[in-house]
């Protein structure tokens, strides 16, 4: 009489060897694509928690305790203001307007035509653009905060929150610094490039806040929004080489 354990375990062992060869099957089919699949999981769990992140600020906008730390921090940087500064900061805020991303565009398009012979890239830039721009005129108008009342030192017509500087300069260079990392050139020119951009990034960020027409939350908020676009981005042209390699897949 056949024992009903060991045709149970037999059956489960059998299930287990089932598995294990579709799983290595599995695994082998996708071993040249993995680096895009981590990329893409890790980017989707980086953009939840940057939403997440940003709707929390967002909520608490109005509170006590993120007036006081505005506040703090606005009059502890307008205590380092001078000429040379203010020369400065209003230069680099003038690169995070249009006319600013108009130049630097034109420039990258150039560039990638020149030595990539390919649009691809121009278009990623243009799609990063058109998503910041579009959605930053978007969130001002439902979240609707004023701008602070101190002293200006540029004309600003639009509402505050998330600053549109910040959330631009965010998604448009920090999406630049994504693809520079993909591009083959020499490391020591490639940390150069990116050193210089991030440095501008924080730059378009903090003259908002010098000239008096931010609140910090407001760069903070921008720079998470942009920071979404960047990462929904990256994961939206991973999964396109993949499925590009394997309309399958």
């Amino acid at each position: 009489m056949l024992n009903p354990q060991s045709t149970m375990q037999k059956e489960l062992i059998a299930l287990l060897k089932k598995v294990k060869q579709m799983l290595s099957q599995t695994f082998k089919r996708y071993d040249d694509r993995w680096p895009y699949l981590i990329t893409a999981i890790v980017a989707a769990l980086v953009f939840f928690a940057g939403i997440k992140l940003f709707i929390a600020l967002t909520e608490i906008l109005k509170s006590e305790y993120l007036a006081s730390y505005d506040t703090t921090i606005s009059e502890n940087v307008a205590l380092y203001r001078s000429p040379y500064l203010t020369d400065y900061f209003v230069f680099v805020t003038n690169l995070g307007d249009a006319l600013g991303y108009l130049i630097v565009f034109s420039v990258c398009t150039l560039l990638f035509y020149l030595i990539f012979k390919n649009w691809k890239y121009v278009a990623q830039l243009a799609l990063v653009m058109v998503l910041a721009l579009s959605s930053n005129l978007i969130l001002k108008q439902i979240i609707n905060r004023a701008r602070p009342t101190a002293e200006h030192l540029v004309t600003v017509e639009t509402l505050s929150y998330p600053s549109g500087h910040a959330m631009m300069a965010m998604a448009f260079y920090g999406l630049l610094i994504y693809l520079i990392t993909q591009f083959n050139f020499r490391k020591a020119y490639k940390f150069l490039v990116i050193f210089t951009l991030i440095v501008l990034i924080l730059s378009i960020g903090l003259s908002r806040i010098y000239l008096g027409v931010h609140f910090p939350s407001d760069i903070a908020g921008g720079f998470i929004a942009g920071f979404i676009w960047v990462v929904f981005c990256v994961m939206i042209f991973n999964l396109i080489k993949i499925f590009r390699r394997d309309p399958a897949t």
